[in-house]
């Protein structure tokens, strides 16, 4: 059986320093210039013991390939000891081809809805996504049945808002090494910091307008 790996863990390890681990699993972004060589890296990752399994995404485009590898069960969504194994050996490849990653490029996208009643919501925003609940958390997580668009996560909130609503912000995932140049961009563009104190798992701004986002990291994570 695989062993669990925390992100600390995994980002440690020998042979992963093309990878970063994110909200959707470790993420490796390899330049490739061209469809054609991109099909040629992800035929030869077609070909890897595992690939198919739950969690195992190759995002083929012209400049460039994403793999993103995660375990995806019903006790467990995250990274274990099959997904180490599997990004060095897709690491191996990509030096074969001659290509490089960049991991300053991988980020992923959470949408967060917030309510005082998140079972109220939840049905809503089901049926007006056509989203499944994620199996490890099905009554706080939606997810997009075919892997292509962003994940919700319904955040309960202690209070309403003075109007008596709910809220909706979103969440961007980054590698650890970028998020806080992220944040001095974002602040610098116009932004405020609405609150730091779990930093560096994630930072919460807001644009001019009042709109809120959160700048996100696996450090710290189990």
């Amino acid at each position: 059986m695989p062993e669990h790996v925390t992100p600390e863990q995994f980002h440690a390890a020998e042979g992963t320093a093309d990878w970063r681990v994110l909200s959707e699993g470790a993420t490796g972004y390899f330049r490739t210039g061209s469809i054609a060589a991109g099909a040629r890296f992800a035929a030869a990752i077609a070909e890897l013991s595992g690939i198919d399994a739950p969690g195992r995404q190759v995002d083929l485009r012209p400049h460039g390939v994403t793999v993103r590898l995660l375990h995806r069960s019903a006790e467990y969504f995250g990274i274990t000891t099959d997904e180490l194994e599997l990004a060095r050996a897709v690491s191996g490849i990509a030096a074969d081809q001659g290509l490089r990653a960049d991991p300053s490029l991988v980020q992923t996208m959470l949408i967060i809805p917030g309510a005082v009643d998140n079972a109220g919501i939840f049905p809503f925003w089901r049926a007006l996504l056509g989203y499944v609940p994620r199996p490890d958390s099905p009554e706080e997580d939606l997810v997009d049945a075919l892997e292509l668009n962003p994940s919700f996560w319904f955040e309960g909130m202690e209070q309403p808002r003075p109007d008596g609503g709910g809220a909706i912000h979103i969440a961007v995932w980054l590698p650890p090494e970028i998020a806080r140049a992220r944040v001095d961009a974002a602040l610098a563009a116009g932004g405020r910091l609405v609150r730091d104190d779990m930093a560096p798992m994630w930072w919460t701004l807001a644009d001019p307008a009042g709109n809120e986002a959160d700048i996100a990291t696996t450090t710290g994570r189990g």
